[in-house]
């Protein structure tokens, strides 16, 4: 009996402690409430309250800066970070002095502190105001969280470019457009981006340092518009932007050149090697014309079809004879594997001369007609027309972003590739106020693109390249034994070299969503 009456006792008690405990704070709120109300100050400081509580959430809202703006969220860190007391960008974060994200955040708390100090703030205002601090609190680490995303990029070899970061859209000087191709060569020491070494994908007709080139000033010349900066290629925001895509470079060895130094500059981003590779395991040759580099991480391929002229290369009976003749009103047969790509660079116009093309005479055909002479430029805008036909009927530009490269420039003097023709003597671009005069074939190009339904982006870089006498192999375009001299190649380049501008300006559009400003 003793233990069930011990039993009965302890709830009573544990009743009457907590019915004590409960009236005490019920009093406490009670007198609080009163001897804030009765305080003779209390009117005139929520005024006060309010005004305070108005120039926090003005000092420390970042709502302003998107108002009215459409900027990209790097476009609005590179703003943000320009205002006077805001944190500078520096490596991966943002510093100001000592003030950084965290203590930036650590200040909105200890603002509260200061505020609630100021003027005596009733349990609805203080917890109103705890609500603001913590909303504007979210939003700046939302804001660093999706900065560091954008720009984890420099953990990969590329910390150099984290001066270049915060420009990453062209800026026009001027306010007015940027013409691209009005600029000079700067020296620049951070270049190259790659090396011959760092890269495995460069065949020997492009690997002049391997070829025995011994001066290395050609690889460290960088593009300077006159009226606008071009933002540093970027590896891995490159790969972001084509992350589960079909990047296709379709053409000519010169695009093939321009497709070798886009394969080397995305190695410059990519941790592990292995995880890049050809999908059917082939090396890059002259002789096979066809590639497909996958890299496994972004889950995207970077990919070259060989096309000499855009239009499908045939024959046809001449008498008794069979002879090579050009379809210029048939598309390439390989035009299939071109399809479903989501961006799609196009070049033709190296082989579009007289010595390839056999002078015109019996070899440009439509239906069955070959025609027994033909002028190349008339023939180029009526393979360039079949080509802008196919575009329009089988790219859909909701998927696909096409561009198209221009002709870029050879610089043979004293006689032709199979002449002796030579640029051996080039060390340095010449005077930027070289000018050769605009090719036929660029005209020919723009108003065929001006005439499709298809956007395409006409990448000129006809005279930046111009300029460049010392980017070609010449004797450096494959191994010769010592004192011996063979063909010079003066219409390739070298890399690392010329090309990686060209992709510098392509990785420009793509990330741009203000091309229209621009002439190119």
């Amino acid at each position: 009996m003793e233990k069930q009456k011990s039993f009965s006792i302890k709830p009573i008690r544990f009743l009457a402690f907590s019915f004590t405990v409960s009236f005490s704070v019920i009093f406490l709120i009670f007198f609080s409430i009163w001897v804030i109300k009765s305080s003779p100050s209390f009117q005139q400081e929520i005024p006060a309250t309010v005004q305070v509580l108005a120039e926090f959430n003005s000092n420390y809202s970042a709502e302003p800066s998107f108002a009215g703006t459409h900027l990209r969220r790097d476009e609005f860190a590179a703003d943000f970070a320009s205002f006077e007391g805001a944190p500078k960008r520096r490596g991966n974060g943002f510093l100001s002095g000592n003030l950084s994200y965290t203590s930036f955040s650590a200040n909105l708390s200890s603002d509260s502190v200061n505020v609630a100090n100021k003027s005596r703030l009733s349990v609805d205002e203080f917890k109103e105001l705890g609500h603001v601090i913590s909303s504007k609190s979210e939003e700046i680490q939302d804001l660093k969280e999706e900065i560091a995303r954008d720009d984890g990029v420099l953990s990969n070899g590329q910390e150099h470019i984290s001066k270049d970061l915060s420009k990453n859209r062209m800026e026009e000087k001027n306010g007015g457009v940027c013409d691209i191709t009005k600029g000079r060569w700067v020296f620049d020491e951070s270049y190259p981006l790659y090396t011959n070494i760092s890269c495995p994908f460069i065949d020997e007709g492009f690997n002049c340092l391997a070829n025995g080139r011994l001066d290395k000033d050609y690889m460290k010349w960088r593009w300077q518009p006159l009226d606008c900066d071009i933002p540093r290629f970027n590896a891995t925001k490159m790969l972001e932007l084509i992350r589960g895509k079909r990047l296709v470079f379709v053409g000519d060895s010169l695009n093939r050149n321009q497709w070798e130094s886009m394969l080397c500059l995305l190695m410059g981003a990519v941790v592990d090697p292995k995880k890049v590779y050809e999908a059917r395991r082939r090396k890059i040759t002259k002789e096979k014309g066809n590639y497909s580099f996958k890299f496994v991480d972004y889950q995207c391929t970077v990919e070259y079809y060989v096309t000499h002229f855009l239009v499908h290369e045939s024959k046809a009976r001449i008498g008794k004879k069979r002879v090579q003749t050009l379809r210029i009103d048939t598309i390439d047969k390989g035009s299939s594997r071109w399809r479903g790509a989501d961006i799609l660079v196009f070049n033709t116009a190296h082989w579009w001369t007289h010595h390839k093309t056999k002078a015109g005479i019996n070899y440009y055909q439509e239906r069955d007609q070959v025609y027994p002479r033909l002028d190349a430029s008339t023939a180029f805008q009526r393979a360039l027309t079949t080509w802008s036909s196919w575009v329009d009927k089988y790219i859909n530009p909701r998927k696909t972003k096409v561009f198209f490269r221009s002709s870029a420039p050879s610089h043979f003097s004293g006689g032709l590739w199979n002449t002796g023709g030579h640029c051996k003597e080039a060390f340095r671009p010449i005077n930027e106020t070289f000018d050769t005069g605009y090719p036929e074939k660029n005209v020919i190009l723009e108003e065929i693109i001006r005439q499709m339904k298809t956007p395409v982006t006409f990448l000129n870089i006809t005279r930046i390249s111009d300029y460049r006498l010392d980017g070609h192999p010449s004797v450096y375009g494959r191994k010769t034994e010592k004192g011996k001299m063979g063909v010079q190649d003066c219409s390739h380049w070298c890399l690392p070299g010329v090309p990686d501008t060209w992709n510098q300006l392509l990785y420009y559009y793509l990330q741009s969503k203000r091309k229209h400003s621009f002439v190119m």
